[in-house]
């Protein structure tokens, strides 16, 4: 296995190719990454701007470029001493559209499909649903969007949905539009009907039969006419179009439908991705078939499989990877864990891709001190005194009652399936055993627990499961205990530990293990995508696989959680900044300050909204929206007002949606939205606001620095493999997606990273001054990351294979040593920022000559390292032993 000592983040799409990603490769070579980490670039939906829609696992995304622009890609990374890892996507496809030929398929013949069983689909419920239209069936047809089409080339006919959406007729049915009147066409229309017959040939034969169609219409004009004519005449008259389409296999509705009556499972609560189940070998094969070809070529290194608790069955699908992978390679998993939660010892993985390390250091250098006081400021400014995780329960159980509540519908079907089998349990009704899975759901601490089918479930599952079924006993007292205690005994399979049971044991597992996959959306619909956006005491802490309720993290947890990693995963990766954070990790770390002057930050607050409210009024925003709006602006900012704007305007328009308090996706509320924005419009414009702020935000964004290269550093040296997320390796203030993907200019980062270079050759502690001084443009943090890359390739069984030890240190200071065989490093930094008087304070230390990698500076310990000699440049140092 070629083992990344770290990566680099690449987001493809067609403003971003492979022929852009090579010409980067120099640059990335020489700020000292190993691999790239690219983005999905297998075949996705047309304009897809992060290809998680993945059509076709076989195929390179053609908006990206051809084969021979990808090799040439591969083989400039390769003589830049590059390699190359993909997120790849294996739980779902992007569905819709007319460019998934599997999905298209399934449409067309219904369960006959050869794809029906690929993806999860819940027949028992009807007809496949199409939850794409804009508005009610009736009056979409009415108007005239949906239509039906012929395809000449292909002999086909299907219905299009805003000449967008590919609905296929069944070829059953191609008699009642061909009709009577050409001879020719009424026989093939016969030929059609007659498809049965052909059994088990029916689609091979109907696949003739088109092709026949289209020879006939090709080769006479009249009979092209005919059909047209015959098309033309059912999309007059509107009873015969819709009942056309009441006798598919697909049933055309309002997005909104989804809600209630899905029965396909999707991404979350997205209708245009469509799971697939993975868990079947020959799904398994053709979706991978790609990729194991270009790691068995060497285009590949490594996969990171994303959203891995989407899967029936993650730890199965892990190892059958691995076993049908042809040779070893590097595998991370995107998996959230809970506070208490550790990655499973079982599952064959270098690690996950470093939600938990994003946090923990965030953690860390967060002033504990500032907690109460921000506290009481967020209650008294907004008047929200609800508690974070009464806020995560309603939260979980308002996505149950709406956007996910068809996923629960089917679940509870098939728990009452199961309950009809028993005498003991036969009394339980669907809407009980729904009413009792929603609790449990909304009881979970964890994304998901791991019940399968190779045995009885791990003690850690076990104590989840218990844990939100006490959770749902609490909240749904009316039930009688008799339902929780089956569903408990349901959840873990014990319902079928013992023969004769009298339950069906493969659908006692089943459902076991499909309400895991239920339980991770919730969550993270409920957590990340609802109350993250409600609870605003400090944002900084509302980031993925982030717990705002905990404020920071004590030295012991930290070093407890590197030296973990440092033993079962050391070479999980490490991340700050992702294409899915929430804040940028140096707007993080701004925001982060505000813990260290509290009471500052009151007065500012306050004063700020009496200056726009003696204008704006009471209305909209409300008092904790207006909080978060603070936030965003503070830090986020760089350039001006003008800059600023756009981007502040988006993002406060998807948090007003996201929160679904005063506006959501589904019925946006725009008085609310346009009074929100007119707010932060008045904002923007008035000379007074702007005056108040300014200064405070600057101030903000110079204590904010420390905390952002302490942050850089401590990614780069703590055990772990380090990622740097496209751009950040300068200021990344970026705000939530789209605006964290926004287009990264390389050619300032090429011309930065050439004159640090050459000044740092020079004269390294006077390079590294100039730059702390003129830090604004972001050339120190480039700075730090190129030297500890370089340092990391100098010394790559160091930092991959390096021991980890905390150093005993004051409160305020973070120190650790890494260390193997005859190589050491050690590293002290100033957890807060601040004036920090060092004077006296000293650290044990090994006697001896050490130098500084950031800044060059050679130290001779003699009783112990001087902290204010040490911290003198800057508020982090990495010692070697001095040559």
């Amino acid at each position: 296995m070629t083992a990344p000592r770290a990566t680099y983040r690449l987001q493809f799409h067609a403003g971003f190719r492979f022929a852009d990603a090579a010409r980067l490769a120099p640059y990335l070579a020489r700020l000292g990454i190993s691999h790239v980490y690219a983005s999905p670039w297998l075949k996705a939906r047309p304009g897809s701007t992060h290809g998680y829609d993945i059509v076709d696992h076989a195929a390179l995304n053609p908006e990206l470029g051809t084969e021979a622009d990808f090799r040439a890609m591969v083989a400039a990374f390769k003589a830049h001493g590059l390699g190359q890892i993909l997120d790849f996507v294996p739980n779902h496809m992007g569905v819709g559209g007319a460019d998934n030929p599997w999905w298209l398929d399934v449409l067309e013949w219904g369960e006959a499909s050869d794809f029906a069983g690929w993806f999860d689909i819940g027949w028992q419920a009807g007809r496949l649903l199409v939850p794409f239209l804009g508005d009610q069936y009736g009056a979409v047809l009415e108007a005239g969007q949906l239509e039906l089409r012929f395809d000449a080339a292909e002999g086909r006919f299907a219905i299009w949905a805003y000449g967008t959406h590919r609905l296929p007729i069944c070829p059953l049915h191609y008699g009642r539009v061909l009709g009577e009147d050409d001879p020719v066409l009424e026989r093939l229309g016969d030929a059609f009907a007659g498809l049965p017959d052909w059994r088990p040939r029916i689609a091979a034969r109907a696949r003739d039969l088109q092709a026949g169609l289209a020879a006939r219409v090709a080769a006479d004009a009249a009979r092209r006419a005919a059909v047209d004519r015959a098309v033309a005449a059912l999309n007059a008259d509107k009873t015969a179009l819709d009942a056309l389409i009441r006798d598919q296999h697909w049933r055309a509705a309002h997005f909104r439908v989804a809600a209630d009556d899905i029965n396909y499972r999707r991404f979350f609560n997205i209708n245009e991705l469509a799971g697939l189940r993975m868990e079947l070998p020959e799904l398994f094969e053709h979706a991978h078939r790609l990729v194991f070809a270009l790691l068995a070529d060497g285009s590949l290194d490594g996969l990171r499989i994303d959203h891995v608790d989407g899967l029936l069955d993650p730890k199965g699908y892990l190892l059958t990877l691995r076993e049908a992978a042809p040779r070893p390679f590097y595998l991370v998993v995107e998996k959230i864990l809970a506070r208490h939660e550790a990655l499973r010892s079982d599952w064959p993985v270098q690690g996950t891709t470093g939600y938990e390390f994003a946090n923990l250091v965030m953690g860390v250098l967060l002033d504990p001190a500032g907690e109460a006081p921000l506290t009481r400021l967020y209650a008294d400014f907004t008047g929200e005194r609800q508690g974070f995780a009464a806020i995560v329960q309603d939260c979980k159980r308002r996505i149950m009652r709406n956007e996910m509540a068809g996923e629960l519908a089917m679940l509870a079907r098939e728990a009452a399936h199961i309950a009809q089998q028993t005498p003991r349990s036969a009394d339980f009704t669907r809407n009980i055993l729904s009413r009792g899975l929603a609790a449990i759901v909304a009881g979970f601490d964890v994304y998901r627990s791991y019940v399968d089918a190779a045995g009885p479930p791990a003690e850690a599952d076990r104590a989840e499961i218990a844990t939100a079924v006490a959770a749902a006993r609490r909240q749904e007292p009316d039930l009688d205990p008799s339902v929780f205690d089956f569903l408990h005994r349901l959840l873990t399979a014990d319902l079928v530990a013992q023969p004769r049971s009298g339950f069906a044991r493969h659908a006692v597992q089943r459902l076991a293990m499909k309400l895991q996959q239920y339980s991770g959306p919730i969550m993270a619909k409920g957590l990340e995508d609802t109350a993250f956006y409600r609870y605003n005491r400090l944002v900084a802490l509302n980031e993925v696989g982030g717990h705002p309720d905990h404020f920071g993290v004590s030295l012991a947890e930290f070093h407890a959680a590197n030296a973990a990693r440092a033993r079962d995963w050391p070479l999980a990766m490490l991340t700050t900044s992702t294409h899915d954070t929430k804040r940028g990790e140096d707007m993080r770390a701004r925001l982060a300050a505000l813990a260290t002057l509290p009471a500052e930050w009151a007065a500012q607050v306050q004063g700020w909204s009496r200056l726009l409210r003696a204008t704006h009024g009471a209305g909209a925003p409300d008092r904790n929206d207006e909080y978060l709006l603070y936030q965003l602006m503070l830090g986020a900012w760089e350039g001006d007002a003008a800059a600023m704007l756009p981007r502040l305007e988006g993002t406060l328009t998807k948090s007003l949606r996201e929160a679904k308090r005063h506006s959501n996706w589904a019925a946006p509320d725009a008085a609310y939205e346009e009074a929100s924005l007119a707010f932060l419009h008045r904002a923007l414009d008035s000379r007074d606001f702007l005056g108040a702020f300014l200064p405070f935000q600057a101030r903000i964004a110079r204590l904010g620095l420390d905390t952002s290269l302490v942050q850089t550093a401590l990614k780069l040296t703590l055990p772990g493999m380090p990622d740097t997320y496209q751009g950040a390796e300068l200021w990344e203030f970026s705000l939530v997606d789209p605006d964290n993907r926004r287009p990264v200019d390389y050619a300032r980062r090429e011309a930065a990273l050439a004159d640090i270079t050459t000044a740092m050759a020079q004269d390294r502690g006077a390079a590294i001054r100039a730059l702390r001084e003129d830090w604004r443009d972001g050339r120190l943090k480039l700075a730090l990351t190129t030297t500890l890359l370089a340092h990391r390739a100098a010394q790559p069984a160091l930092y991959a294979e390096g021991d980890y030890t905390p150093l005993a240190a004051p409160e305020r200071l973070v120190a650790f040593a890494r260390a193997r065989g005859g190589q050491a490093l050690r590293v002290v930094a100033a957890r807060f920022p601040g004036e920090a008087d060092w004077g006296g304070t000293r650290l044990d230390w090994p006697d001896a000559a050490w130098q500084d990698l950031l800044t060059g500076r050679v130290l001779r310990s003699r009783g112990g390292l001087d902290v204010a000699e040490a911290l003198r440049d800057l508020p982090v140092a990495v010692f070697v032993r001095a040559a």
